[in-house]
């Protein structure tokens, strides 16, 4: 069984930082794509990045790239994804997920790429 538990999130003052982690259990981690979507109240998920194994490969949103980082540590089956400069537009709920099978980079910003999901931390940024 799949499992992916996320945590890291919190409220934060716009302009400061978060750090997320998502542990992932169940499944080689070392030898699939991780991804991070967030999904705001009213919105549609959205991907925020990902990350693949072999090469380190990584892929960002335009609304993040600059500010977010996506990293993993595939020694102790984690993922993180490293927020600064964070804005009140950030604010959603992030889940993490494990990808399904094995692509190019760019196709890993579409959830249909993911068969796993974590439940989500929350991440409110104020103004």
């Amino acid at each position: 069984q799949v499992q992916l538990v996320e945590s890291g999130g919190g409220l934060v003052q716009a302009g400061g930082s978060l750090r997320l982690s998502c542990a992932a259990s169940g499944r080689t981690f070392s030898n699939y794509a991780m991804g991070w979507f967030r999904q705001a109240p009213g919105k549609e998920r959205e991907f925020v990045a990902a990350i693949i194994s072999s090469d380190g490969s990584t892929d960002y949103a335009h609304s993040v790239k600059g500010r977010f980082t996506i990293s993993r540590d595939n020694a102790k089956n984690t993922v993180y994804l490293q927020m600064n400069s964070l804005k009140p537009e950030d604010t959603a709920l992030y889940y993490c997920a494990i990808a399904n099978g094995y692509y190019s980079i760019i196709y890993y910003s579409v959830p249909v790429k993911y068969d796993y999901w974590g439940q989500g931390t929350q991440v409110t940024v104020s103004s």
